[in-house]
């Protein structure tokens, strides 16, 4: 299967946001991270999207992963083929 565009939606300064990066970095994945502190409209997107204001939020097309750590992100990118 191939690995979609992800879009990482971030706060700066929040340790989750900078572990989740880190982690795709080391792993090989691309994707746009997009600071929702300082894109209002990012925020409001992230928030319709997930129902919530917590980052890091990651989408992949319609799928959603939301508030999450290294660990929960490495089973969903398991779940949906993703993984490298």
């Amino acid at each position: 299967m191939e690995i979609p565009a992800f879009t990482l939606y971030v706060k700066s300064g929040c340790p989750w946001c900078e572990e989740a990066e880190d982690w795709l970095d080391e792993h090989g994945y691309r994707y746009e991270a997009v600071d929702v502190n300082y894109d209002r409209a990012a925020f409001a997107r992230m928030r319709e999207l997930s129902g919530q204001t917590k980052a890091p939020t990651m989408t992949a097309g319609d799928e959603l992963l939301a508030d999450f750590d290294t660990g929960q992100l490495e089973v969903w990118l398991k779940q949906h083929g993703w993984f490298k």
